[in-house]
């Protein structure tokens, strides 16, 4: 699979969070390929949960800092929202009975025309409309590119 791949805030958090090594670890091998393959997207909702993750709940990063990694991460194309996400998200709400925060998460990924969803709040390898839901953490004897490159087109 090449296509795009939806990065949930959760991964983005694990990046920066020492308090899980393993973790850690694999979020950054994720975003690592997704960056060498230019294949990240995220939403401003991910980069507002993102934000008060970095100032509120991580310890050790000043608010400067949060800041800076927040405008990094505005290379990958944030979508923003607007009334038609509203609309879709809701019907994804309801037909598969979604949280509204994943229902907005999942209509940014097939906005954003993404392929994959990497998040660990889903159900892995479940399909939303198209967006096939990765979770990175759940073969960590596989290679983020293994895993990518065998998810069904």
């Amino acid at each position: 699979m090449t296509g795009l791949v939806f990065v949930d805030t959760n991964v983005l958090v694990y990046r920066e969070d020492a308090s899980d090594p393993a973790k850690q670890s694999r979020a950054l091998d994720w975003i690592a390929l997704l960056v060498h393959r230019r294949a990240a997207r995220i939403s401003f909702q991910v980069l507002h949960e993102f934000y008060s993750a970095l100032t509120g709940k991580l310890e050790g990063l000043s608010v400067q800092e949060a800041r800076q990694i927040v405008r990094e991460l505005a290379v990958w194309r944030p979508l923003t929202p607007d009334l038609a996400l509203l609309e879709e998200s809701w019907r994804l709400q309801e037909r598969y009975r979604l949280s509204w925060w994943d229902a907005l998460i999942v209509a940014a990924a097939h906005r954003c025309k993404c392929s994959a969803l990497l998040t660990e709040d889903l159900q892995h390898n479940q399909l939303l409309d198209g967006v096939r839901v990765v979770n990175p953490f759940r073969f960590p004897e596989r290679t983020p590119a293994e895993i990518l490159d065998s998810l069904p087109r």
